[in-house]
């Protein structure tokens, strides 16, 4: 209980920060659908997020061996801010991806701040725990902002201040927490080819989970709207894909822990194919069969 109140402002400021970001996801698809915007425009915006998280993974290191940690969010927290409300500015699809880009670098920067500083702080004793509660924060602030969605009407200005709003919010239980923050590290150099080198199956496998996870947070909403869902509905069917993966987390590590690797990912993966599949079939059976 100790570990976790020494932690609270930390805690307190991913919550903000998946509420903020987690719900501009699901918000530009509806709202591009509400504004007339096609597909491939709806996917770019996707993209353009996952573009400035590449960005950010490779500048955030920098950064925070530069400037500290505190700093470091606060850089990266403002940018994600900038980009939420620059949504109000336009309408234009090319210049909502811009600004998709701009929430991307937040999200990567942010996270690379927040593990950096939780990584520093704890002891091998207490890892486990801090960790295990930090999936936790983080998996129950993204469910939250899923659900968010019922409630931020597409397309609305009032909708994208509100996710500004909380990105800032984030910004202060970290900046005014009274702890200190660990000493600034050097700045390390992003080294993909050593992660293949150590394992290419899982290098593989999180490409995948990331192209699969990622298209569904843009797709999804699009998909509900087609099958006659109403905004709230589309929000808990959402919500019941982080709900899942967030319950898998404890049975698929005992899973890992006591059988080969990478037949517990293959399997995982038919078992996602066949979740495909029975969503597919189940879009005429109403909001519970989807």
């Amino acid at each position: 209980m100790r570990m976790i109140i020494s932690f609270a402002a930390l805690f307190l400021s991913v919550v903000l920060l998946q509420f903020a970001t987690g719900g501009v996801g699901p918000l530009d698809a509806l709202s591009g659908f509400a504004l007339g915007f096609d597909k491939e425009q709806i996917g770019l915006l996707g993209s353009a997020h996952f573009l400035g998280f590449f960005v950010g993974c490779w500048w955030a290191p920098r950064l925070l061996g530069s400037i500290g940690h505190s700093r470091s969010f606060a850089v990266c927290t403002a940018l994600g801010a900038m980009g939420l409300i620059g949504h109000t500015l336009t309408n234009d699809p090319y210049a909502w991806a811009a600004m998709r880009i701009a929430s991307g670098v937040c999200v990567a920067g942010s996270y690379t701040v927040i593990e950096a500083w939780l990584n520093a702080k704890v002891t091998n004793e207490t890892r486990g725990r801090a960790m295990g509660t930090y999936r936790l924060v983080d998996m129950g602030g993204s469910l939250g902002a899923q659900l968010f969605i019922a409630v931020l009407p597409p397309a609305y200005y009032v909708s994208y201040n509100l996710l500004a709003l909380l990105c800032c919010a984030a910004l202060l239980p970290l900046t005014l927490t009274r702890a200190s923050q660990p000493e600034t590290p050097k700045a390390p150099r992003l080294r993909p080819k050593l992660a293949w080198q150590c394992s290419p199956l899982a290098v593989a496998g999180v490409i995948v989970a990331a192209l699969s996870s990622a298209s569904f947070r843009m797709v999804g909403p699009i998909y509900g709207q087609e099958v006659g869902l109403e905004i709230d509905q589309i929000a808990f069917f959402l919500a019941s894909f982080v709900l899942g993966g967030a319950l898998a987390q404890y049975p698929m590590g005992w899973l890992a822990d006591k059988y080969d690797r990478r037949w517990v990912l293959i399997w995982l993966s038919a078992a996602a194919v066949i979740s495909c599949l029975i969503t597919m079939m189940a879009s005429q059976t109403g909001t519970l069969g989807v």
